[in-house]
């Protein structure tokens, strides 16, 4: 797949019978929300006038393979409950901390399409 930055190769997860040399989807979706999420939080704090020094975020997600590789229907494809962890170099108090997050998430575009999925429809093209 080509993205603005380059060329990215998707493959299997080793859970799913990868060899660990692609990237994996599920991975490239919580690279998605981190990035989202690192630059809103950035855009948010300087509109709240919080100043952080330096931030480092990590995301995790639970997933069970045995959805996406069909084994059990009784349990869900894709990632379970997701969650966005931030350490942040900043004198802001934990009510100015606890409204940045509050408002990193409502304006996150990733984290809402994730909290809220659209309609999405797999087809051929033309």
């Amino acid at each position: 797949m080509q993205t603005w930055s380059g060329p990215a190769r998707a493959g299997l997860h080793p859970a799913t019978g990868g060899d660990g040399s692609d990237a994996c989807s599920g991975d490239m979706l919580l690279q998605a929300l981190l990035a989202c999420t690192g630059v809103t939080m950035r855009s948010v704090a300087t509109a709240m006038g919080v100043e952080i020094r330096s931030a480092s975020l990590s995301a995790r997600a639970t997933m069970d393979a045995r959805g996406t590789l069909g084994v059990s229907r009784e349990v869900p494809v894709g990632l379970g409950p997701v969650t966005v962890d931030a350490e942040l170099d900043t004198d802001a108090d934990d009510a100015t901390l606890a409204k940045l997050a509050q408002l990193t998430e409502r304006y996150c575009v990733v984290a809402q399409s994730l909290a809220a999925p659209p309609q999405l429809a797999v087809r051929r093209a033309g």
